[in-house]
């Protein structure tokens, strides 16, 4: 399936898409998700990974359809063999995708939700105030913009 065809993509359900591509979903406002995008491109060098802001249309679908808020962005969402996960399964499942000695971070899915879940709900709700907001819009040269998915940015 050829995902630069904007017209089918509109057609697609998230569940359809998320099936056909590895997808990171991110915070394009929050400095600490963007240094995430930013960390997973720089490591990604097979270019597995598409992805797409939380604010862009394709992202507001993502959220949508998840029945997650479309004006705050609490978790990125990373989908990776048609699963989408979120919160801390996202940063386990994206690290586990990764080359080299990153799936080592991905232990941390099997930490019990009843310790996850607060520790990373604290860090989201409190993202902005430690990390603070990117004042100015990512402006990607064509070699990164070509990794977004149309309609992600």
């Amino acid at each position: 399936m050829d995902l630069s065809d904007e017209p089918l993509m509109q057609n697609l359900t998230i569940a359809e898409l998320a099936g056909s591509q590895d997808i990171i979903v991110f915070d394009g406002n929050c400095v600490l998700c963007s240094g995430f995008f930013q960390f997973m491109v720089a490591r990604d060098k097979s270019q597995r990974f598409k992805f797409a802001i939380a604010q862009s249309p394709l992202g507001q679908r993502f959220y949508r359809e998840l029945g997650l808020p479309t004006n705050d962005f609490e978790t990125n969402l990373v989908t990776v063999n048609g699963v989408v996960h979120q919160r801390l399964d996202a940063f386990s499942a994206a690290m586990k995708a990764l080359p080299g000695i990153w799936p080592i971070l991905s232990v941390c899915r099997f930490l019990p939700g009843w310790v996850k879940d607060p520790l990373y709900n604290a860090i989201a709700r409190n993202r902005y105030k430690v990390f603070g907001r990117s004042r100015t819009c990512l402006i990607p040269d064509l070699a990164l913009k070509s990794r977004f998915l149309p309609e992600g940015y």
